[in-house]
Order: C-alpha cells, then sequence, then structure tokens
C-alpha cells in the first residue's frame, strides 16, 4: 500500500459479517506527495514561529525535495537481492550496506540548484558552494559518514544537503519495492526497507483501525506498525509516559522511558487532522529541549538536523 494522505481512511470499524481488520502492516512512501506535504505543512507551521526563519527554508529544502524526488532517474531495486533479504528477515535497501546508484549525486546537484536562489541566504549558499567543489569520492565519503552516523562537526552544514539528497534516493527506491513481499522486522523500532530509525510515530484517528500507531522512517519514508505503550527503542513497557508542553494541543508529546532513558515524539491526529511526521518533528524542537532538559535522551536523532 502506498502513502497517500496517510493510513487508510474509512468510516468504521470492523466489517458487516463480524470481526475487526487488522492495520496494513506497512506502508511504501508516494514520492508525488511525500516532501510537497512536508513543504506545505512546514510553510503553514511558520507562520508566527518563534523559529519563522529557519522553517521557511526547511519548507524550501523540502519543495526542492519534490522536485527533485519526481525528476531524478535511478535503478530500480533488485528484485532477486529484495527477496533474498526479506526470506533472510534483513531490510532490503540495508542503509549502511546498500551500494548506492551514482545517480543519487545528480539528485544532490539538482537539490543545491534548487535551494541556492537569490532568497537563500548566504552561509546557505555558501555551505552549498563548498559541497559542490568536493569530487565525487569526497561527496560519497561523507555520504557514508553521515549513513553510518559518523560526520564531522565541520561538516555538518553540508551533510545536511547530502541527507536531504539521500532522502530522496531512498524514497524513489522503497517506493518501488514490492510491497506485497515485504515484512516487518524482528527489531521492530527499526524500518523494514532501510533498516533506518524513525523520525516520530502518528497515532491514527480515522480508518479502518483508529487508534494505529505507525512509525515514519527517518530516511526512506516508509511507515510501519508498532505496538502502542511499548518503548521503541528497548521494546520496555514498564514505565512509559507521554509528557508534553503545557498549554499546547497535545498533537505532539514525548514518549519517554525511564527504563533506557529515551524518549520518541507521538503525533495525535485526534488533535490535528494535518499533522505530517516530518514536519511537526521539526516545528516541536521546544518539546526536544524541555524533555533533554529533564533527562532523557532522543532515541535517534532528525537527519536533517543532526542532534540526538
Amino acid at each position: 500500500m502506498r502513502q497517500a494522505e496517510g493510513p487508510p481512511k474509512g468510516t468504521w470499524t470492523g466489517n458487516p459479517l463480524g470481526g475487526v481488520k487488522a492495520p496494513e502492516a506497512l506502508m511504501l512512501p508516494d514520492p508525488a506527495t511525500r516532501f510537497a506535504r512536508s513543504a506545505a505543512r512546514l510553510g503553514a507551521l511558520a507562520a508566527g514561529h518563534p523559529m519563522m526563519e529557519w522553517l521557511h527554508f526547511m519548507a524550501q529544502l523540502a519543495e526542492a525535495q519534490h522536485v527533485v524526488v519526481t525528476g531524478l532517474k535511478i535503478a530500480g531495486p533488485d528484485r532477486t537481492a529484495v527477496d533474498q533479504a526479506v526470506a533472510a528477515r534483513r531490510p532490503p535497501l540495508a542503509a549502511d550496506g546498500h551500494r548506492r546508484d551514482p545517480a543519487w549525486r545528480d539528485g544532490l546537484a539538482m537539490l543545491l540548484d534548487k535551494i541556492c536562489t537569490r532568497a537563500t541566504q548566504a552561509p546557505a549558499r555558501a555551505v552549498a558552494a563548498n559541497l559542490r567543489a568536493r569530487d565525487a569520492g569526497a561527496v560519497e565519503a561523507l555520504a557514508d559518514g553521515f549513513l553510518h552516523g559518523g560526520v564531522a562537526s565541520a561538516d555538518a552544514g553540508a551533510a545536511l544537503y547530502v541527507a536531504a539528497a539521500l532522502q530522496v534516493y531512498f524514497t524513489r527506491l522503497a517506493a518501488a519495492l514490492p510491497a506485497a513481499t515485504l515484512r516487518l522486522l524482528p527489531q521492530r523500532g527499526l524500518c523494514p526497507c532501510c533498516g533506518s530509525t524513525p523520525i516520530s510515530g502518528v497515532v491514527t484517528a480515522s480508518g479502518q483501525t483508529p487508534g494505529t500507531r505507525y512509525l515514519y522512517c527517518s530516511l526512506c519514508s516508509t511507515a510501519w506498525t508498532h505496538v502502542r505503550a511499548v518503548c521503541i527503542t528497548c521494546g520496555g513497557t514498564r514505565s512509559l509516559a507521554l509528557r508534553g508542553i503545557e498549554d499546547q494541543s497535545g498533537a505532539v508529546k514525548a514518549e519517554t522511558c525511564n527504563e533506557c532513558h529515551t524518549y520518541a515524539k507521538m503525533l495525535y491526529q485526534a488533535h490535528d487532522m494535518k499533522l505530517d511526521p516530518f514536519a511537526d518533528d521539526l516545528a516541536t524542537l521546544a518539546l526536544d529541549l524541555m524533555v533533554a532538559e529533564a533527562g532523557w535522551a532522543r532515541h535517534a536523532p532528525n537527519p536533517l538536523l543532526l542532534v540526538g
């Protein structure tokens, strides 16, 4: 099943013959809507936000990703390799071992062309110019470092663009996978397509099974189900709690775990049907700061922030 406006929509739960339908185990991304939706949501959230200029820039970046993902020419996944990985309960697009199509760098070049306009601030253009000047080997090394969690602080700016280009690349690959043959991994907190960590979770308020929690991959944009009231980091159940900022809608909360001392963002459609797992994570950094100050570490970094 492909992602469109979110998990499947419906007017009731169950079926006239009795029983309750199980939720779709995973949803592959729709490249035609994934980045466009995030861009629109970021633009809407920027209005009156304390980080308005930065959110506008991130919206511009998402718009550039949308242009690139619809125009990038890459080879699809090898079906035999995919089937072998699925049979072995491994992610078929394992981010830390996948041999990237060099065309992903074409996507990076396209993204830099789209993002570097007169409206882009000088520091961002300078970082892009520096990245353009690097040879293919240096760019691939930076991509490897990002995927393995080893980016030097001096490369954080360039890594933003590399991460954005890799999101486009892996989203296109994931969208081309044979959905019917894919399976969830034994490590339920990891993406079944590329093995990456989720950026946030969404608890649905509509569809055949409202109340289902979907985790959204930070790299390839795939969504998959995960049992609620279970820590996505350690699998613990004894000391979970939801924490939010007072006087806010309650649409975005941090699920904290005292067993592993981590937290993850959870988004609740019952409070806002326009939520986007990627955009709303970026727009709620105040929640990250509040929870971090209280002693919990984020379960995994946002690729566009490189902070955990």
